[in-house]
């Protein structure tokens, strides 16, 4: 049985060296098309809907990502429900899957990081890597330069404050602040009368949404 190549690691967590020429050939096809989508301009919609399809690993009805965003992999490895919007500076270290839910959205300047390198200096002088899995839930509300690290899951419904550093599982139903990132509350009545500090969300939106 002939060795795993080390583009076979990019998806099991093993370590591996990322400056494969195999692995930068490929790499560098799909880093070209991102180039192109972040040369787009603002009013060519439909063009950058349909990158979006080429690029993504799986690119959902509605999913609009501002430009300049960044990618590893020109997002070869994202996996985007529907209606998923990211504001400017969306930075996806998508060496190895990043999974996505459908209604979530991302502030500004995030970073959503799946590789790491190891501890050991040597192994690091090297240029070893790993990759781990991101999971973000449905529904959920990643704030300004927020950095999720490699094999986070938050779960559904979940806002992540603005400048967090979510190193560990954040659940679902709660609003996580900080560095690291930790629960602050879950998602309460409080929430369902006021939309930011003192200002109450109009009856007549509840009324149309059912609430």
């Amino acid at each position: 049985m002939s060795e795993p190549k080390e583009k076979d690691k990019l998806h099991t967590g093993e370590l591996y060296l990322p400056g494969d020429e195999e692995i930068m050939k490929e790499q560098a096809v799909y880093q070209d098309l991102l180039c192109e989508y972040n040369q787009t301009r603002p009013s060519q919609t439909e063009k950058r809907a349909q990158m979006l399809k080429e690029m993504l690993g799986d690119c959902g009805e509605g999913v609009y990502i501002e430009a300049p965003f960044y990618s590893n992999w020109g997002g070869h490895h994202c996996h985007f429900g529907d209606y998923v919007y990211a504001n400017y500076l969306l930075t996806c270290v998508d060496d190895t899957h990043i999974y996505v839910g459908d209604h979530t959205m991302f502030g500004p300047n995030v970073t959503i990081a799946t590789a790491g390198h190891p501890i050991l200096p040597p192994l690091r002088d090297k240029a070893y890597q790993y990759n781990m899995p991101v999971h973000i839930g449905r529904n959920c509300w990643i704030g300004a330069g927020a950095v999720i690290m490699p094999g986070v899951t938050i779960g559904d419904n979940t806002v992540i404050g603005a400048g967090s550093i979510v190193t560990k599982d954040i659940p679902e139903n709660v609003v996580a602040v900080g560095n690291p990132c930790r629960v602050m509350r879950k998602v309460n009545e409080h929430d369902r009368k006021f939309y930011f500090r003192d200002r109450e969300i109009p009856q007549e939106i509840l009324k149309e949404n059912g609430l």
